[in-house]
């Protein structure tokens, strides 16, 4: 398989296990805290990769440390909690649209800071997808109306939270440039196994801190939550943080991070499957949607 078809590949995989990390989240926090599940998760994740990718961490070099480091931290540690905790206060909606800036935070992050460059058709692609994007959402907050959803679950939430939002897709947005320009030379799995050596320490004394151990085992909410949990670590943690490192190796920055436009498609389908309408409108942006990765995608590596 080609490298265009396994961008192609890797995005709809990614779309998928990441399109259904937000109804984890939403069952794990029914039993965990915010930090709990934050931490857990790390935790979790750590354990599942150091057991299948520490031997890999030999291809790392003294000049990379430094950058998985950062990585980790930007890009998994602080945007662990930062979800867990937003997502107690604003709905999977608002977080789906706000997670939706990752690819222009990722443009010009990687435009200034990085001295990556961009070209017209990418900026027009992820300007397209980020409005098909918000007419998804939109859309499925009108079929709600229309159903005689009342409209208090979208007051009775406080939209400061959606800052956290902000702050963890621009850690984002710096992860996929590090990645992108200083550890395109080593192997997905080794720098994905490196950002956990860093941060599954701190993230285990804070799981400590909560006092996690001393109530786990005697509740079996917070045990069902933990069941949640670990799926959400071993797939939508360390499976799918390999497949995206290892898709921004090997796509631009700007189409990696697009898989946040793609990702509301799959929350979407979750809905329909769990009894809610589908209407022609999310049809239309999904399409668009589709139209605008493409294009973000048009670039000469």
């Amino acid at each position: 398989m080609s490298n265009y078809q396994l961008k192609w590949f890797y995005l709809l995989i990614l779309s998928i296990i990441w399109g259904s990390s937000f109804i984890l989240i939403k069952k794990g926090l029914i039993g965990l805290t915010d930090y709990q599940l934050g931490s857990l998760r790390i935790v979790l994740t750590s354990l599942f990769l150091f057991s299948v990718g520490f031997k890999s961490l030999k291809t790392v070099k003294k000049k990379h440390w430094l950058w998985i480091a950062i990585s980790g931290f930007t890009g998994t540690f602080f945007p662990s909690f930062l979800f867990a905790i937003a997502q107690n206060h604003i709905d999977s909606g608002i977080t789906s649209i706000l997670n939706s800036t990752v690819p222009i935070n990722t443009l010009w992050v990687g435009a200034v800071l990085f001295g990556i460059g961009v070209t017209r058709k990418q900026l027009i692609g992820v300007i397209i997808g980020l409005l098909g994007t918000l007419l998804l959402i939109a859309s499925g907050i009108m079929l709600m109306k229309e159903s005689g959803v009342s409209d208090t679950a979208y007051l009775d939430q406080n939209y400061w939270y959606g800052g956290l939002i902000l702050f963890a897709t621009v850690g984002y947005a710096f992860n996929v440039n590090i990645i992108k320009k200083y550890l395109g030379d080593i192997s997905a799995l080794a720098v994905t196994t490196g950002n956990f050596l860093f941060i599954i320490v701190p993230a285990f004394a804070i799981l400590y801190a909560t006092g996690f151990f001393d109530t786990v085992f005697s509740s079996s909410e917070m045990q069902l939550a933990v069941f949640y949990v670990a799926i959400l670590s071993l797939f939508g943690t360390a499976i799918a943080k390999v497949l995206f490192n290892k898709l921004v190796q090997i796509a631009s920055p700007v189409f990696a991070s697009s898989v946040t436009y793609t990702m509301p498609i799959v929350a979407v389908m979750w809905g329909v499957i769990d009894g809610e309408r589908f209407g022609w409108m999310q049809l239309v942006a999904a399409a668009i949607i589709l139209v605008g990765v493409y294009l973000s995608n048009k670039r000469i590596n």
